[in-house]
């Protein structure tokens, strides 16, 4: 098990910028895929982004394609996610997650989550 923290959420007006933290402890952050998901009110939780154990590998939603980046610091067992050009309808509660996994898993096969970060985006 790893434990996960969020952080960096907060309110921007449309076009801005927040950059998203997830600070794991525990087991060895290295060994596992980390990913970012959202949930809207009223809404499924989306799969938003994913990265590979060692940084070779990423998976973006298409409706964060070329706004979002996501990365990793496995010295300090953290993973971010970068957004810019925020919409309003990237408001949600955002959680990160870890896979112990090769590669990208699918959004099923994340079984450590955060407690969330809320990110609210003002039109």
């Amino acid at each position: 098990q790893v434990q996960l923290v969020e952080s960096g959420g907060g309110l921007v007006q449309a076009g801005g910028s927040l950059r998203l933290s997830c600070a794991a402890s525990g087991r060895t952050f290295s060994v596992y895929a980390m990913g970012w998901f959202r949930q809207a009110p009223g809404k499924e939780r989306e799969f938003v982004a994913a990265i590979s154990w060692n940084g070779g590998s990423t998976y973006y939603v298409d409706s964060v394609k070329g706004r979002f980046t996501i990365s990793r610091d496995n010295a300090k067992n953290t993973v971010y996610l970068q957004m810019n050009s925020l919409k309003p309808e990237d408001t949600a509660v955002y959680y990160c997650a870890a896979a112990a996994a090769l590669g990208i898993p699918g959004p099923n096969k994340y079984d450590n989550w955060g407690q969330g970060t809320q990110v609210t985006v003002s039109s």
